[in-house]
């Protein structure tokens, strides 16, 4: 039989076919189709395409993956124009009997061929009219003409695509309310852009080039003019009403100097200074308060900037003073605007602390022992270039508002850093109480369990720092009060002197015995760290050396305010905290205290909430408290010598055992086991190793639980057949029937979320098993749908992942179809490096959406069935004995569903369900069909009618009777035929052509699209039950339909009132049988 394209010219479609793509069957790759069947069947008609088994030959089962010089641009494998176009072709198909079948087209109507792919006989798209688009104007009304039994639509005349119609109908409704504001005299109560005249006529004034309701800018103000005789709001009330914009005007020095002097005069007047002097006498509980916190925090962790050694023997009262630096730094900037806090108390980041003491370790080691004056010069720098590097940080990310991203890092391992430094106060508390300076650090070992443990004076100076430190916790376990803390260790100082006075010990032998700070007899001026700078001395290769330890201090110190002012703004009540602007007030204040030589600092989020519980939350409060740092520094350091070592001691203890206590204790049914596991072993690691080995290991930990845990989740949303998801298109209900028992070998397989080398694993996994020989012999498939709509992203193992399915599939000659992907995105670039979507040789399928994909399977089914009723239909004609057609060389040969589908379980499947469909056609309710009621001689709409309830019965008089109530129309593309909530004039039967419905359910949902092509009912419930329309349907392209409508329903039931119950129950068949499939649609896809 010679390859060609022919044409079904039944009376009812004469002239109307649209054009199909043409895909062929190649003769010598015809041998075997599903795994496991019966090799040697000879039957050219009866063996099936290993791609589809139904319709083409597949040419792709020895794909292999490979990077090709040459890229092809990627595709969809059809456009839902042309798969629309399909649909409609093969609606007009009516297998009511084997006897009736049209004669259908060979090689040009086979299958949807792949768009853009290297396939033979594509036949042209001069008939596929794309769907027009409807403007404003015909959305607002359409006319219809009810006179004669001939019902034309008439729609009104069509105004230009663009925004022309819209604007148009505004300006007409601009136009009727100012008449009728102008008849009313009525005014608008906003006096912008209000134009009132001098005679007395009121105009609204609303410039068109202004008008902001269709430009995609920021949300104006709206005016609200009324007309007094008319209580309806009109489109003029809801046009937004903005004002040109004014040049701004420039200040002369005269006035600059005016307004300068009247805010003096507004700052000195009485009633300010008035205010100011209540505010601070208020503020003096408060300001007390932060400044025993400021006292309490210099002494403990000033003491410890610097280590413990030879070179830094004597360091602690400097340390104290570039702590006092910082704070009195801090507290200027957010007292004067920099924080949105008013009563912010700023202090040194007292975390940075290991970090220092891992710099200094690191500079000894650069430039050598035998060098303190370059030691100290290089370590003063490096102590300063922390803390402008963490202001230029905070700064840039206030600046370009970047402060949300800090929120991305895990915060269990920020967790575990907390954890790690307060471990490292313990450890430092320790040495602090005893006197123990050993250069080398804590050490885990015998010596130093001796050290401290077997040593009686040592026990005896550390143990009861940290027996009072935990019975600090003891109380404020119980009470809660904020004063508890300062005066707690007020008291210490006190009773530790009242003993010492009681026993009568001199304080030389307090100092020498490690009870009392010795600073020795020094009178140095608080600024006096300032001489140790020498930048002559300084090793900036050692300051080189140390920026892995600086990033890792910066990277510790950038963590914290971000989460310190959200939850102080919780504590606070303060809605109107921008993170932003705290941020940059932040790098302010750090890049002012680096160049004043002194360490990094922030907000402290405790002293901040004591402070404003006292009564400080007032920037005259601040500014006291900032006085308040000064007057500690010149003080000087001398006071320092008279602080009991155990009060600083269990200071320290205190604040490691809070910070271990909120890592290992507090987080224990709170995070996951994994989170759990990261955060004790960074405390393990930073104490063992060091800060930056732990931050380092805790992200890597991290990184591999990510990954283990996510290669656990469920990244296959769904795993469905295409029996429970049709496409939404309403097909004829036989169509409809034979699709529902033939798509079970269609698997859908829904993804979600990112995709990678994890996660892939079970992805393929559950492939796998849905090919192996036990679920194949079950559930055999031609067709996997693989839904990539709710992927984020594919890697690049991921990606050749799907190249393995490929492959795999091509073995079982099932079709891959990839669906809910674009070229441009994220996925369908990973799928295009690997050379899975390409123009050809892929053997993959493309569509934009997965209704697309659906629908281009189910005409592959229906293809089938009408191809192998046509064979069979010939093969009874010919004459017995006679020679079979012969064919060219190299011709192609249209598969038809014959007699190898034996040992075949899939095409044995599409034949049974066909043969049963067709029984059941041949065995309905009525009258056997007569030559007189065959297709061809049938009138319409007699045909339609009877095609469309083909599943439900076959009784040709009956839908003789119903014919003389229908009138037809004739819809051209783009037509409305009604709107949702209008209400019902009839319904309809689709002769040819496509309707689309547009469901609107809510406005915060996308609108559900359903296409209706020939041979099925629109708008039957609602007319049947005068209800309002619950969609507004278009002609998809140009259409004739048969209108039955209320009245003409009314008079055949009164008529045949039979005929009339009869068509009801009919109707409602179809209808619960289409909507059935849509609502099985809706649940499938969300």
């Amino acid at each position: 039989m010679s390859a060609r394209r022919s044409t079904i010219m039944s009376s009812h479609e004469r002239g109307r076919l649209a054009a199909m793509p043409e895909v062929v069957v190649s003769e010598e790759r015809m041998e075997r189709e599903d795994s496991g069947e019966r090799e040697g069947s000879t039957s050219g008609r009866g063996l099936g395409s290993p791609q589809l088994g139904m319709s083409f030959q597949a040419r792709r089962s020895s794909f292999t993956y490979t990077s090709h010089s040459t890229s092809f641009s990627a595709r969809m494998s059809d456009t839902p124009d042309r798969i629309r176009a399909a649909s409609a072709h093969l609606s007009t198909m009516f297998p009511h009997s084997p006897a009736d079948i049209p004669r259908i087209a060979t090689s040009a109507h086979l299958l949807g061929t792949s768009l853009g792919k290297a396939r033979e006989g594509v036949a042209p798209l001069d008939t596929l009219a794309p769907m027009q688009e409807v403007d404003e104007e015909q959305i607002i009304g359409i006319g219809v003409a009810t006179a004669g039994p001939a019902l034309a639509l008439s729609p009104p005349k069509r105004s230009p695509p663009g925004p022309s119609g819209l604007s148009r109908l505004i300006a007409g409704e601009r136009e009727r309310s100012r008449s009728r504001m102008r008849e009313s005299g009525a005014q608008s109560p906003i006096a912008t852009d209000l134009e009132v005249g001098a005679s007395g006529e009121d105009n609204v004034h609303i410039p068109q080039e202004r008008t902001n309701l269709l430009a995609g800018t920021a949300r104006p103000v709206y005016g609200t003019t009324r007309s007094t005789t008319d209580d309806t709001i009109t489109m003029a009330d809801a046009l937004p009403i903005s004002s040109a914009p004014s040049d701004p005007q420039k200040l002369s020095w005269k006035s600059a100097h005016a307004l300068v002097r009247s805010k003096i005069q507004e700052y000195t007047s009485s009633e300010n200074i008035q205010l100011v002097l209540s505010q601070a006498m208020a503020a003096i509980p408060a300001v007390i308060l932060g400044m025993l916190l400021n006292v309490l925090d210099g002494v403990s962790y000033g003491m410890i900037i610097f280590p413990a050694g030879d070179i830094f023997n004597g360091f602690g009262a400097i340390g104290v003073s570039m702590f006092f630096v910082t704070a009195f730094i801090s507290q200027v900037v957010y007292t004067f605007g920099g924080s949105a806090f008013e009563g912010a108390n700023g202090s040194m980041m007292i975390e940075v602390v290991p970090f220092f003491h891992m710099l200094t370790t690191q500079i000894i080691a650069h430039v050598g022992e035998d060098n303190p004056q370059a030691v100290v010069a290089t370590t003063m720098v490096a102590f300063c270039l922390s803390s402008i590097l963490t202001g230029l940080t905070f700064l840039l990310l206030g600046v370009f508002r970047l402060g949300v991203l800090i929120g991305f890092f895990p915060r269990h391992i920020l967790v575990g850093c907390i954890g790690g430094v307060g471990w490292f106060l313990i450890e430092t508390g320790l040495e602090v109480a005893a006197g123990i300076n050993d250069e080398e650090g804590f050490q885990y070992n015998l010596d130093t369990f001796k050290l401290y443990f077997m040593n009686k004076h040592n026990l005896m100076l550390w143990l009861p720092a940290f027996a009072l430190a935990v019975l600090l916790r003891i109380i404020t376990h119980r009470f809660h009060h904020q004063l508890i803390f300062p005066m707690y260790f007020i008291a210490i100082g006190v009773m530790f002197y009242v003993v010492v006075a009681m026993v009568g010990i001199d304080l030389h032998i307090l100092r020498s015995g490690g009870w009392v700070f010795d600073v020795g007899a020094s009178t140095e001026s608080w600024w006096h760290f300032y001489t140790y700078f020498d930048f002559k001395q300084t090793s900036w290769s050692a300051i080189w050396a140390g920026m892995p330890t600086q990033l890792a201090l910066l990277f510790f110190n950038i963590l914290h305010p971000p989460l310190n002012v959200p939850a102080l703004a919780v504590s606070l009540n303060e809605d109107n905290i921008d993170t932003n602007r705290e941020l940059t007030a932040h790098g302010i204040s750090n890049l002012v205290a680096g160049l004043f030589g002194v360490v990094p600092n922030y907000l402290v989020y405790v002293n901040t909430l004591l402070f404003y519980r006292v009564g400080g939350g007032t920037r005259v409060a601040g500014f006291l408290l900032a006085c308040s740092s000064v007057f500690l520094l010149f003080i000087g350091t001398g006071p320092i010598s008279y602080i009991p070592v155990m009060v600083v001691g269990a200071l320290i203890f205190v604040l490691g055992i809070d910070l271990v206590k909120e890592s290992v204790w507090d987080t224990r049914h709170r995070v996951s086991t994994s989170e759990y596991i990261t955060i004790i072993a960074i405390m393990l690691c930073m104490s063992v190793y060091d800060f930056v080995i732990g931050v380092l290991f805790g992200i890597i930990l991290a990184c591999f639980f990510f990954v283990l845990q996510n290669s656990r989740r469920q990244c296959i949303r769904a795993l469905y057949y295409g029996d429970t998801s049709m496409s939404t298109v309403r097909r004829p209900s036989a169509h409809r029937q034979y699709i529902r028992e033939v798509a079970c070998q269609t698997a859908i397989l829904r993804l979600q979320g990112m995709i990678f080398f994890g996660s892939v694993t079970y992805v393929e996994s559950t492939i796998r098993q849905l090919i192996d020989i036990a679920n194949w012999h079950k559930r055999p498939i031609r067709f996997l749908v693989v839904d990539l709509a709710l992927v984020g992203g594919l890697d690049m193992s991921s990606a050749e992942a799907f190249v393995r399915v490929q492959r795999l599939l091509a073995v079982k000659h099932v079709t891959l179809i990839l669906c809910g992907v674009q070229a441009s995105s994220s996925v369908g670039k990973a799928l295009q490096q690997v050379d899975l979507w390409a123009d050809r040789g892929t053997g993959v399928e493309v569509f934009g959406t997965l209704n697309e994909a659906m629908e281009w399977t189910e005409n592959v089914y229906l293809r089938a069935w009408f191809n192998s009723l046509k064979w069979r239909k010939e093969e009874t004609q010919s004459e017995p004995g006679a020679r079979p057609v012969e064919r060219e060389p190299g011709q192609k040969l249209p598969f038809a569903l014959g007699a190898s589908y034996i040992n075949s379980p899939r095409r044995s499947h599409l034949v049974k369900a066909g043969e049963r469909l067709m029984a059941e056609a041949d065995d309905g309710s009525g009258a056997p069909p007569t030559p007189e009621d065959t297709p061809q001689a049938l009138r319409e709409p007699t045909f339609c009618l009877l095609k469309t309830f083909s599943s439900h019965t076959s009784d040709t008089k009956l839908m003789n009777k119903l014919a003389a109530y229908f009138t037809r129309v004739e819809l051209q593309a783009g037509d409305i035929l009604w709107k949702q909530g209008d209400q019902p004039d009839g319904l309809y039967v689709i002769e040819s052509g496509v309707l689309q419905a547009n469901y609107d359910f809510a406005a915060h949902s996308a609108p559900v699209q359903e296409s209706m092509t020939a041979g099925t009912l629109a708008g039957e419930l609602s007319a049947l039950a005068g209800s309002p329309r619950n969609a507004t349907v278009v002609a998809e392209r140009a259409s004739i339909v048969w209108r039955l409508s209320t009245r003409d329903f009314e008079r055949l039931e009164r008529e045949q009132g039979e005929v009339a119950r009869a068509f009801v129950r009919l109707v409602l068949k179809a209808a619960k049988a289409d909507y059935d499939v849509l609502l099985s649609a809706l649940a499938t896809r969300h």
